[in-house]
C-alpha cells in the first residue's frame, strides 16, 4: 500500500477539517509526543484552541522494543495488555521494573516539555486527544484514562490511522472517536502511511510549541 498522508503536518490538516464544528466550544487539544505534536498543531490553530500535552509512554517487550504490552502516564498509571503479559511470561516484577523505567522517562518528558507548567484545567472543556496513528491503542487508552481523571466534558480521540484492533481498544472509551484511515493489515505500522516519517528529538517538540504559542498570540 502506497502512504496516504505527505507528512504529520498534512494528517493534522485532515483531522483539523473532521474537527471544525469544535471551533469556539472550549476544546483542549492535548498532543501525545513526540509524533503527535505536529498533528495537533494545526488542529488548535484550526479550532483556535490551546494547545498542550498529554505524555503517555510505551512499556516495551523485553526482547523487542519496538513493541509494546501497556503504557503508562506521568502519574503512574498503567494500561496493560493482560493477555500479552501473560503469552510473554512477563512477572509482576518485571512489568515493575519496566514500569519504573518508563516512568523516569516520562517524566524527564513532563519537566522538559512543561517547563513547571501545570496540566491544563479540563473541567467544562472539550478533550481532544490527538496523536499520529495507533498501532496497538495502549498508549492512547493510557491517554484517555489520564484525561478523564481531570473531569473533561467530553473527551475525543483524533488519530489519522489506526490499525483495526487499536480502533477497537480505544473507540468505546471515548465520547467521539475520529479516524479517517482504518487498517486491517495483519503487520500494522504507522510510519507506511506517511511519505515523511521520522523520529522527532525535543527540541522539535518544543519548537512545534513555541510556533503555536506566537499564532495564538495574534488571536
Amino acid at each position: 500500500m502506497t502512504s496516504v498522508f505527505k507528512d504529520r503536518i498534512q494528517a493534522g490538516h485532515v483531522l483539523a477539517d473532521l474537527l471544525a464544528r469544535y471551533e469556539g466550544q472550549s476544546a483542549v487539544v492535548l498532543a501525545i509526543p513526540r509524533g503527535g505534536v505536529q498533528v495537533a498543531f494545526p488542529v488548535a490553530v484550526r479550532l483556535r484552541a490551546l494547545l498542550d500535552l498529554v505524555i503517555p509512554r510505551k512499556l516495551p517487550v523485553p526482547s523487542n522494543a519496538e513493541a509494546g504490552f501497556g503504557a503508562i502516564t506521568a502519574d503512574g498509571s498503567r494500561a496493560l495488555n493482560d493477555d500479552l503479559i501473560t503469552y510473554l511470561g512477563l512477572t509482576d516484577s518485571e512489568v515493575d521494573e519496566i514500569a519504573t523505567q518508563v516512568l523516569a522517562e516520562v517524566k524527564r518528558r513532563e519537566t522538559r516539555y512543561r517547563g513547571g507548567r501545570p496540566f491544563p484545567e479540563l473541567t467544562d472543556h472539550v478533550a481532544i486527544v490527538v496523536d499520529d496513528g495507533l498501532a496497538t491503542g495502549y498508549t492512547a487508552l493510557a491517554a484517555i484514562n489520564y484525561v478523564k481523571k481531570r473531569k473533561p466534558k467530553q473527551v475525543i480521540l483524533a488519530v489519522p490511522v489506526a490499525s483495526k484492533g487499536a480502533e477497537m481498544l480505544v473507540r468505546s472509551q471515548v465520547d467521539e472517536y475520529i479516524c479517517p484511515l482504518t487498517s486491517d493489515r495483519p503487520w500494522f505500522a504507522v510510519a507506511s502511511f506517511y511519505e515523511r516519517f521520522y523520529d522527532l528529538t525535543d527540541e522539535e517538540v518544543l519548537t512545534c510549541i513555541k510556533k503555536y504559542e506566537l499564532v495564538a498570540e495574534g488571536w
